[in-house]
């Protein structure tokens, strides 16, 4: 009664009031705590394991790549199934084919049976789990984040999973070092079942299906195709999807290939400095979420969200600077708290601006911007510095990524989104 009526006043709630206001909200939010604390163990573990049996590092980006490619290829197709189901449903039918599959994997570690072929395999299918579970956990959060509650909790989710983030790693590598890697598999398909319950109590949300007319025949293309009619009727949406995933491109780079050569390589720090660095990161995305969901309001959306990534931009053009722990941590703070700011300003927006009955979809296109590129990101990042040298490309897409964002504020639709 207490949520309905926040309703009826039309009343924005803060960061405080979530758990009393919204019991979806609470139920939603500690399935993916749990659920995001077993894949963070995972996360450490993983490479541990992979480095234990082939010996290779290379061997790792292949089970990267195994687990990303039903990802890229499902998206178009599962966001398109996810609209016609309940979302619920989906989520709990992926959190228990998860849990089967993690338990597995912790069973076949346990009697060191464990190879590359079967980890091919799960990881295959971990990747189908996940091209189902994501548009469905962005629909589900679409219809519980309410307009009354939907920056507090956007803030408050984002700040829980960045705390995950950092303290998920930290718990992987004490299992993995005091115990085994079968012990932290198994503590994953255990938070599975956790969430699995959570999400056992919102199975009664109900959701607007898409409409079908009786005499047409849907197709998978044609149900494709209406998502990005519906990314294509906003300005906001279509520039912002097509921009980031271009940006991405030299983001993934910089991050993944060219932020550890910085560190390890080129200043010769300790392998320490590096998780330092990576923590700060997490550590302004948290104080950003935070603050993001302290106002009930936020106006000028598209300025500060183009803004926080050309600033973003400029403190990675300032990493190769100075050789100095503090300086690179205040970096990277400042960027962790920009690229927060961007992220829960678009997922707001998403909620507010696509039909619910078609949300799955939307999110999917989503989602394939973000990852679809990536891989090619890694190659490219690779060639140029190869070509040129670390710090050139470094310098190269760090003013690329100031550029983009400049560029787009120049469009009057994205300047004056609010």
């Amino acid at each position: 009664m207490g949520f309905v009526k926040v309703q009826q006043r039309n009343r924005k709630v803060t960061f405080f009031q979530l758990f009393q206001q919204s019991p979806q909200f609470t139920a939603l939010l500690f399935g993916q705590i749990f659920s995001l604390l077993g894949s963070s163990i995972t996360n450490v573990i993983l490479p541990i394991v992979v480095l234990r049996e082939s010996k290779s590092a290379a061997m790792m980006g292949t089970v990267m790549a195994i687990y990303m490619v039903p990802i890229i290829l499902l998206l178009p197709i599962s966001g398109v199934l996810v609209d016609k189901m309940n979302k619920v449903k989906v989520m709990l039918i992926v959190d228990f084919v998860r849990f089967a599959l993690m338990l597995t994997l912790s069973i076949i570690t346990f009697l060191n049976q464990l190879n590359m072929m079967s980890l091919f395999i799960i990881m295959f299918f971990m990747g189908v789990m996940e091209s189902f579970f994501q548009p469905s956990y962005s629909g589900v959060r679409a219809k519980v984040f309410t307009k009354e509650i939907r920056n507090a909790a956007n803030s408050l989710t984002q700040v829980m999973m960045q705390g995950l983030k950092i303290f998920g790693p930290i718990l992987g590598g004490i299992i993995v070092s005091a115990f085994s890697a079968a012990w932290g598999f198994g503590i994953d398909a255990v938070t599975y079942i956790i969430s699995f319950l959570f999400l056992l109590t919102l199975r009664r949300l109900s959701f607007q299906s898409d409409v079908i007319q009786p005499t047409a025949k849907s197709s998978l293309k044609k149900d494709f195709f209406e998502g990005i009619e519906v990314v294509k009727q906003q300005t906001w949406l279509w520039i912002s999807i097509l921009v980031f995933s271009l940006i991405n491109i030299f983001w993934g780079g910089i991050m993944k290939v060219l932020l550890p050569w910085l560190i390890n390589v080129h200043y010769k720090f300790e392998p320490t400095v590096f998780g330092l660095v990576i923590s700060a990161s997490g550590a302004g995305a948290i104080v950003c979420g935070i603050m993001f969901g302290l106002r009930k309001k936020w106006n000028k959306r598209g300025v500060l969200t183009y803004s926080s990534v050309a600033i973003s931009g400029l403190s990675l053009l300032l990493l190769p600077v100075f050789a100095s722990v503090p300086f690179l941590m205040l970096l990277m703070f400042l960027i962790g708290a920009c690229n927060m700011l961007g992220g829960l300003i678009w997922e707001t927006s998403l909620q507010e601006l696509v039909p619910e009955e078609k949300f799955g979809r939307v999110a999917s296109l989503d989602m394939l911007g973000t990852v679809a590129l990536l891989p090619a990101g890694y190659l490219l990042t690779g060639w140029v510095a190869e070509g040129i040298g670390e710090i050139t490309t470094l310098i190269a897409f760090s003013s690329a990524i100031v550029f983009i964002a400049i560029l787009v504020l120049f469009n009057k639709g994205i300047r004056t989104f609010n």
